[in-house]
């Protein structure tokens, strides 16, 4: 069950953290990957990646909160994939702090561009491929902060709720096409985005406390839920939010 052989998967922000686990895993269940991030190291990351000789996977350099550069991957990234897209993982995010009061509308416009409107524009290409192909699978990445408020999140607890919604008005219109619209809600992750957050107890011990399984996430931990959601046997499966938060939402 969940083999990828043979799959072509696009995952976004998939040079680092998360994205690049999610993109090993794709990877190591067969799929060929293209991966876009920001920095020409994406390169390395994939050829590191395709080591193992498995199947290809191909590095695009891209900054997603700017549109014609978006258009622009996507269509090279289908191209690289021999022209099919069975799996879109929209990982890419960024985050700044202020409080609500003190918040930049710079800041806060860039958090959009890249944490909501990117998935939109991404998903409705991926989306319009894939119902031609009468198959897909698309991944949203949300957050904890999709259902709490959080602190000195303003922008990126706006933008993951509305990923949330957005996931679900995409899945209900195109389930009929057998693609699928999901999305993930990692916990709190000691990633290089949170490591001197999670290092420093004074601030954050207080949410470690909060979590069941006793630990911070690593990124790692997206993997099963990430390979699972772009299977086939999750072919019935659409429109929800999976939380990999070890407990923390049940709490």
């Amino acid at each position: 069950m969940f083999d990828l052989t043979g799959k072509k998967a696009l995952v976004t922000g998939g040079s680092r953290g998360m994205g690049r686990s999610i993109a090993e895993a794709y990877h190591e269940m067969g799929a060929e990957v293209v991966i876009i991030a920001t920095s020409d190291k994406v390169m390395d990351v994939a050829k590191e990646i395709a080591s193992d000789g498995k199947a290809p996977v191909h590095g695009v350099v891209a900054d997603l909160s700017d549109r014609d550069q978006l258009k622009r991957a996507f269509n090279e990234s289908v191209e690289l994939l021999g022209g099919r897209l069975d799996i879109l993982f929209n990982n890419a995010g960024i985050n700044r702090n202020h409080t609500c009061s003190d918040f930049t509308e710079e800041d806060f416009d860039l958090i959009r561009k890249v944490n909501y409107d990117a998935v939109f524009l991404l998903s409705q290409l991926a989306g319009n491929l894939m119902i031609k192909q009468n198959y897909g699978r698309i991944i949203n990445m949300a957050s904890l902060l999709s259902v709490i408020g959080g602190r000195m999140s303003l922008g990126y607890a706006a933008a993951k709720g509305g990923v949330v919604q957005m996931t679900k008005a995409m899945s209900n219109e195109w389930a009929k096409h057998n693609v699928t619209v999901n999305c993930i809600a990692p916990g709190y992750m000691n990633t290089d985005m949170n490591k001197e957050y999670c290092a420093d107890l004074s601030r954050s011990g207080h949410l470690l406390a909060r979590i069941p399984v006793g630990r911070w996430g690593v990124a790692d931990d997206i993997k099963a839920a990430s390979v699972f959601l772009a299977s086939e046997e999750a072919g019935y499966v659409t429109g929800v939010m999976l939380p990999v938060d070890g407990g923390f939402l049940g709490w």
